[in-house]
């Protein structure tokens, strides 16, 4: 027996693959996956790395992979639209040691802008799809995963998800096993997918797929568990936590291996139990794969959602129309997101509110300059989408159109894939403002380093990668530094900028509010407060439009929490009548 110890599923992924003997970790930071990299990262066998965007990470992991050395890459769902490109090409040039690309989906989108089931772009790209449904089996089967890439020199899927990502359990663990690197020769017809490599490949990848379908009804990641013949469930990953509560008597054809579907196992479930249903989050993957084999009577669909996140009481309701008896709903304050107070991004955006320009968005804290007070925020498509959607704005309506509009973009974003867009835009004679908005820090999934911030994902000193100098070299000629709490001064900046014949981009710096060395200044700083008798309250309202969280209404005058106060000041700039001190 090994020690027992309480693991999210995150954190149980990460150290299975150290027992597997993985030597190479990268990612690029992205709820729900960021603590597996983050956990990676200590332990000192684990070469782990953050990357500046997804696909960068995914051709390290794959190079070492090739290299000899058993590696894994992690990412959110939509991550793996970024590394696309070479996760296709790694299904035809396949494997040396093992290489293990781990999805975390987002059912429910907790923290993402879709709902996509990766389940299908394994498929896409004939590469197979490992499901755990606790972080018992994230430790086991990430384990298994790296063998089955060896065996049939592929890169596999292990696809996680929200709820498993973060949720604790007991885990078994053991102790590292220390695996050699392969030998390296060239394979150039291997490696090099020219298009006359490629078409032998090709070949190689659809025998691998019959291989691995045979294989599948055979493995012990997939198992059936009989007990009431009555009802027979298929089901995958989380949603098998979800079923068996339901119908703990129910028989079961659980999988880990989901794809390629085990087909010669489930007909033998199939004739075992009277009626068969799947029980599956988002995408009908699994029924489609049974009624592709012409068992038209099996459904899912009919009885589980499309859309959202699963739990017991929607599997419930779905499949028996029933619920059980609920408590009376507690009444709460709603409680929409806000920005911290002393947030760098509360300035920027109230300055945008103000001149009421069109703001093309991004991914990050920022996005809630979306919402209200500000509404300062257009469009928010994808990481990186900011600048070109502020270049396709001019395109479509003009400069003058372009002089009423910014694109904002985060620092670890501009790095991630922001720096093409600023590229085409000066290749293409826009004339574009863009604002960076540099906190120092990766901050909306919990302060990870990036090549800007001088450290390593495992705290080490690096190159620091200058904002200014990266934006100069792409042709930007006017290139400007603010201070986003210097609220004046910042508006000035943004009216000169927009008001230019060339592209512009102003590099907000200031460091996210909640970064230790920031609080620490916090604690200096004197608490704000309001004399009531200069307050002119709902007669003004100018601190409230603001967006701190820390000021409020109480007795029809404007309040600061001394619980909240930052001493950040910005209050004290907006209000009219001196009331703030």
């Amino acid at each position: 027996m090994g020690k027992k110890v309480i693991l999210s599923g995150n954190e149980a992924a990460a150290r299975g693959a150290w027992e597997a003997g993985v030597k190479i970790a990268t990612a690029y930071p992205g709820t729900p996956s960021t603590e597996i990299l983050e956990n990676a990262a200590k332990y000192e066998e684990i070469d782990a790395q953050w990357s500046p965007n997804e696909k960068v990470a995914f051709e390290v992991a794959l190079g070492a992979a090739i290299a000899g050395a058993r590696s894994m890459v992690s990412m959110k769902h939509v991550g793996l639209n970024v590394a696309a490109d070479p996760f296709f090409s790694s299904s035809y040039t396949g494997v040396n040691a093992g290489f293990v690309i781990i999805s975390c989906d987002d059912p429910g989108m907790h923290s993402s802008q879709n709902e996509q089931d990766n389940r299908r772009y394994a498929k896409f790209a004939k590469v197979p799809v490992i499901e755990p449904s606790d972080s018992q089996e994230a430790h086991d089967f990430i384990k298994k995963a790296f063998e089955i890439s060896e065996k049939f020199d592929t890169p596999v899927l292990f696809r996680i998800t929200t709820r498993l990502s973060h949720t604790k359990t007991v885990v078994e663990i053991g102790e590292r096993i220390e695996v050699p690197l392969k030998d390296y020769k060239k394979t150039p017809e291997k490696y090099i997918i020219l298009p006359a490599h490629a078409r032998k490949r090709h070949v190689v990848v659809e025998e691998r797929i019959k291989a691995l379908r045979a294989y599948a009804s055979k493995c012990e990641l997939n198992r059936m568990e009989i007990n009431n013949t009555s009802l027979g469930i298929v089901t995958s990953g989380i949603s098998y936590q979800y079923a068996k509560e339901v119908f703990p008597n129910a028989s079961f054809l659980k999988l880990g291996l989901s794809w390629p579907f085990p087909e010669e196992l489930f007909k033998e479930f199939y004739e075992k139990v009277d009626k068969v249903i799947v029980i599956e989050e988002n995408e009908p993957f699994l029924e489609e794969e049974i009624k592709f084999l012409g068992y038209a009577d099996v459904e899912g669909k009919k009885y589980i959602p499309l859309c959202g996140e699963l739990n017991p009481e929607i599997v419930r309701k779905g499949v028996l129309g029933k619920e059980l008896p609920h408590p009376e709903e507690a009444k709460s304050v709603k409680r929409p997101p806000a920005l911290c107070p002393g947030c760098p991004h509360t300035g920027i955006f109230y300055n945008l509110w103000r001149l009421k320009l069109n703001v093309t968005g991004d991914i990050g804290c920022y996005t809630l300059g979306a919402l209200p007070p500000y509404n300062a925020m257009d469009t928010t498509i994808c990481m990186g989408a900011s600048i070109p959607n502020a270049f396709g704005f001019e395109k479509a309506r003009g400069k003058d159109f372009a002089k009423k509009t910014v694109a904002v973009i985060g620092d670890s974003t501009f790095l991630h894939t922001g720096i093409p867009g600023l590229m085409d835009t000066v290749y293409n004679k826009g004339i574009s403002t863009v604002i960076i908005l540099d906190n120092r820090i990766t901050a909306m999934t919990g302060h990870q380093d990036h090549p800007g911030t001088g450290k390593t994902a495992k705290g080490e000193p690096t190159v620091e990668i200058d904002m200014a100098e990266v934006v100069k070299a792409l042709g930007v000629k006017k290139v400007y530094k603010v201070d986003p709490h210097k609220l004046r001064e910042t508006r000035n900046v943004i009216r000169e900028a927009v008001a230019s014949e060339e592209p512009a981009v102003i590099i907000s710096e200031r460091p996210c509010a909640l970064l230790p060395e920031e609080r620490k200044q916090h604690a200096k700083r004197p608490k704000r407060k309001v004399d009531p008798e200069k307050c002119k309250g709902e007669k003004c309202l100018g601190c409230i439009k603001l967006g701190c969280p820390a000021i409020s209404m109480k007795e029809g005058k404007a309040y600061i929490s001394p619980l909240l106060c930052v001493g950040c000041d910005l209050c004290i700039q907006v209000c009219p009548f001196g009331a703030i001190s």
